[in-house]
């Protein structure tokens, strides 16, 4: 199966697998996307779904935010893990979009990525499902498979970025990236991760990977 081939694979199984997209991180808008996809680093989204309902009890727009201290930011936010430096980039950037921006998110890589706390992953994930840009963003799920299935050499999220927007279709980005997300907590996770059950990646996965299980 040559790498076209193995493309079309994984995109009409996903499709199969999941017609339906939801974002997994609860939100109503492109601030609390923003805050939630923080939070959701070194954290699973179920337990910022947790989390999230009392914060934005509190504050759940950048004007209501920094009336909080980082201190009542980060007692709230503790569960999620790397409290304190979450605490201050959530303060920092909402100070930033109430400061530069008027109050509003700003729907650019630029200035997104200039907030405190936030990465290009942040940011993409913000611009393709609050913005509707076409972004891949790359988390450990789509590293993973994107490696186990032979579509990128695992160097680092960079290249596979670069290489899952050279194989896919641009109109099919943001939902893609989802699919993948739901793909690999279901069939191909890190951990007890059984092959016969990861169909995709035992009818075109990588030689090298199929034989270490």
């Amino acid at each position: 199966m040559n790498k076209k081939e193995k493309v079309n694979y994984v995109i009409n199984s996903l499709e199969e697998l999941y017609p339906k997209t939801p974002i997994p991180l609860d939100h109503k808008d492109e601030y609390t996307l923003l805050i939630s996809v923080l939070l959701s680093a070194q954290c699973t989204d179920e337990r910022v779904n947790k989390i999230t309902p009392n914060l934005f009890k509190e504050a759940d727009n950048p004007k209501d935010m920094i009336k909080l201290s980082i201190s009542q930011i980060e007692n709230i936010i503790r569960p999620c893990g790397l409290s304190p430096m979450k605490s201050k980039g959530i303060y920092g950037l909402s100070k930033m979009i109430m400061e530069q921006h008027n109050g509003i998110v700003p729907d650019n890589f630029k200035d997104l990525e200039a907030f405190p706390s936030v990465g290009h992953k942040t940011a993409s994930v913000v611009m393709s499902q609050a913005f509707g840009y076409p972004a891949f963003p790359v988390d450990t799920h789509i590293h993973r498979l994107m490696y186990r299935w032979g579509l990128t050499n695992g160097k680092n999220v960079e290249t596979t970025e670069k290489d899952a927007k050279r194989l896919f279709p641009e109109k099919l980005w943001n939902k893609l990236h989802l699919q993948i997300i739901y793909y690999g907590r279901e069939y191909s996770p890190a951990r007890a991760w059984n092959l016969n059950k990861d169909f995709i990646t035992k009818k075109i996965g990588r030689r090298s990977v199929i034989r270490k299980k």
